[in-house]
C-alpha cells in the first residue's frame, strides 16, 4: 500500500483527549523481594537496594526501593495513560519519558496506586512508518499515607506495521562479538559497578565533568523476558481493572490478539501473547516492523535513572528525568550509558543544589538509542 493511501483514523483517539482514564491496579504492597528482583533484572549493582546491612548504613535505615522502581508499580509501566483510543490495525512502541520524583521513597510495605490522565497527541511523518502518531499520558503515583511519590509522562509511538514493514527501516542482523570485545564490555560494567560502590557521591562537581560509562548488554531474548517478568502485574491474579480502560481495543492486529483473553487471569497481554510479544517472538516483531527481539522502553528510563543515582550516591535525589528513546534497543546489540554535567544551580523553590546531567545511550555502532536530560540533587 502507498504511503499516500496510509492515514491513522485518529476519530476515536480525539474524544479521549484531556480524560481521565483507567487500567489495572496493583492488589498488594510491595515486597521486599519485589525490590531485591527489580535491581537484579536492571544490573543495578548497588548494595543499598537488596543488602540489609549496606541498607542500614543510610539515611533510610532498612532497603528502600530504587527510584526507577517506581514504573514497577504501574500496570502496564506508564503505557496505559497514552494508549486511548482505538486506531484500527495500529500497533505501538514506547518514545520516551518524563519523570518528576516529589520525596518519597518507596519501602517495602507500601500499597502504590496511580492515577491516569491521557494528555494528547501531536502527528509526524516518520522514516521507521510513515504517518505516525506520537501520544502522550500521565500517570501521578502515591502511597496509602496519600503521599504524591511522582509523576511520569510516557510518549507512545503509534503507527501503522504494515508500512514500517513496507520501508524495512531498521537493519536485519544484529553484530558478531569477539572475545576481547566482550571482555571489554565486562572491564567497563565492573568500572562502573565500582565508582558508586560506597555511596559516597560524587565531590566537587563541575560543569564538564563525565559520568562513568555504563554498559548494558549485549542483550538477549532471555534478558528481555525476564525484564518483564520482574514487573508485578506480569503474575496472573495481581492486579484489578478500573474502567475505563482502553488497551485491550486499541486497534491491534489481529495475530497479536488471543482468542482466550477473556479465559487469562491477567487481561493484558505480555510475553506470549497480545501486542507486546515482539519482544521475545522474532516472527511477531517482523509482523509489527521490527528486525527480531527488541527491548523495553520502561528499561531504557529505569537504567538512566539508575545510572544518575548511582553517581550521585545515597543522599543524591532524582528530581526530574526527560528521556526519548530514538532507537530500539535490538537483541545483540549494547546499549552505553554516557553522562556529562551540563550545568549547576541552586533551585530555591526545593532549597537544593541541583546538576543537570547531559545523557546519551548509544549502541556498539554509534547509533543514538535515547537521550535527554536528568536534574539530580547533590549534597554539595
Amino acid at each position: 500500500m502507498s504511503d499516500q493511501a496510509q492515514t491513522l483514523d485518529t476519530s476515536d483517539v480525539d474524544k479521549h483527549v484531556g480524560e481521565e482514564v483507567g487500567g489495572g491496579q496493583l492488589k498488594e504492597p510491595v515486597a521486599l523481594i519485589d525490590i531485591r528482583r527489580w535491581v537484579q533484572t536492571m544490573d543495578y549493582l548497588n548494595p543499598r537496594h537488596f543488602d540489609e546491612e549496606a541498607a542500614h548504613q543510610t539515611r533510610f535505615g532498612e532497603i528502600v526501593a530504587p527510584q526507577s522502581f517506581m514504573v514497577c508499580c504501574d500496570v502496564g509501566h506508564g503505557a496505559a495513560a497514552a494508549i486511548v483510543g482505538r486506531i484500527p490495525g495500529s500497533h505501538v512502541v514506547f518514545g520516551g519519558d518524563e519523570f518528576w520524583f516529589y520525596g518519597p521513597r518507596i519501602r517495602p510495605g507500601d500499597l502504590v496506586r496511580v492515577k491516569r490522565r491521557f494528555d494528547g497527541y501531536t502527528l509526524s511523518d516518520t522514516k521507521f512508518a510513515g504517518p505516525t502518531m506520537f501520544a502522550r499520558g500521565d500517570t501521578t503515583y502515591y502511597n496509602q499515607r496519600q503521599e504524591n511519590i511522582g509523576k511520569q509522562r510516557s510518549t507512545m509511538v503509534r503507527y501503522l506495521p504494515e508500512l514500517a514493514r513496507e520501508r524495512g527501516h531498521y537493519g536485519e542482523t544484529g553484530p558478531t562479538w569477539t572475545d576481547a570485545q566482550l571482555a571489554e564490555i565486562e572491564r567497563q560494567r565492573v568500572s562502573w559497578v565500582a565508582s558508586g560502590k560506597n555511596g559516597e557521591g560524587p565531590r566537587d562537581v563541575k560543569v564538564g565533568d563525565t559520568l562513568p560509562v555504563r554498559p548494558m548488554g549485549p542483550h538477549t531474548q532471555v534478558q528481555f523476558g525476564i525484564e518483564y517478568r520482574t514487573f508485578t502485574f506480569s503474575t496472573w491474579g495481581t492486579y484489578f481493572i478500573e474502567e475505563p480502560y482502553y488497551g485491550n481495543d486499541a486497534g491491534w492486529l489481529t495475530e497479536l490478539t488471543g482468542d482466550d483473553d477473556d479465559m487469562r487471569p491477567n487481561k493484558i497481554g505480555g510475553m506470549d501473547r497480545g501486542p507486546a510479544s515482539g519482544h521475545t517472538h522474532a516472527s511477531k516483531a517482523s509482523l509489527v516492523g521490527l528486525p527480531r527481539h527488541y527491548g523495553y522502553g520502561s528499561s531504557m528510563g529505569a537504567w538512566v535513572i539508575d545510572y544518575v543515582a548511582y553517581w550521585a550516591g545515597d543522599n543524591g535525589f532524582v528530581r526530574h528525568s526527560k528521556i526519548n528513546y530514538r532507537y530500539p534497543t535490538f537483541e545483540g546489540d549494547v546499549a552505553l550509558l554516557n553522562g556529562v554535567v551540563e550545568d549547576i544551580r541552586w533551585e530555591p523553590l526545593l532549597g537544593v543544589n541541583l546538576a543537570k546531567i547531559g545523557i546519551s545511550m548509544i549502541n556498539q555502532d554509534d547509533v543514538v538509542l535515547a537521550s535527554g536530560h536528568v536534574e539530580v540533587e547533590l549534597p554539595i
